[in-house]
């Protein structure tokens, strides 16, 4: 049977659900290659655990969906995806701690969310000026 592995990233609003399978080494992102894939930077931001583990997807297909959120969240999403996939294939504890020492990020997801709009005020914490005093 073949192996197949499921993972899945969030950051802010954004969800990224991968999937690892024997292959060619090829990443696609809602059906993009990541060679073409959005700007410079979030292919950057992406291909940090590929970076960090040269070989770490030598005969590994990578299919990514992701959905909500904005472009860097959504890249962010699916780095923690990929890094997450990448170390289930291999279940290298040394793979889990060159990620773990250069961000944590990399397999834990970051909670961080926006904060709400609140009453009588513009954003989260800026209310509107009096001027009757």
């Amino acid at each position: 049977m073949a192996k197949i592995i499921n993972t899945s990233g969030k950051r802010k609003t954004a969800i990224a659900r991968a999937t690892l399978m024997a292959g060619k080494g090829r990443i696609r992102i809602n059906a993009v290659p990541l060679e073409i894939y959005g700007t410079e930077l979030t292919r950057m931001k992406i291909a940090e655990p590929l970076l960090l583990v040269p070989g770490a997807l030598d005969g590994i297909d990578a299919t990514i969906d992701v959905r909500g959120g904005g472009i860097m969240g959504q890249a962010e999403a699916v780095r923690t995806a990929i890094a997450r996939g990448i170390v289930e294939w291999h279940n290298d504890p040394q793979i889990k701690d060159v990620y773990l020492a250069y961000d944590r990020t990399l397999l834990v997801n970051d909670s961080r969310q926006k904060e709400t709009k609140k009453p009588h005020g513009r954003g989260a914490r800026k209310k509107f000026q009096k001027s009757y005093r």
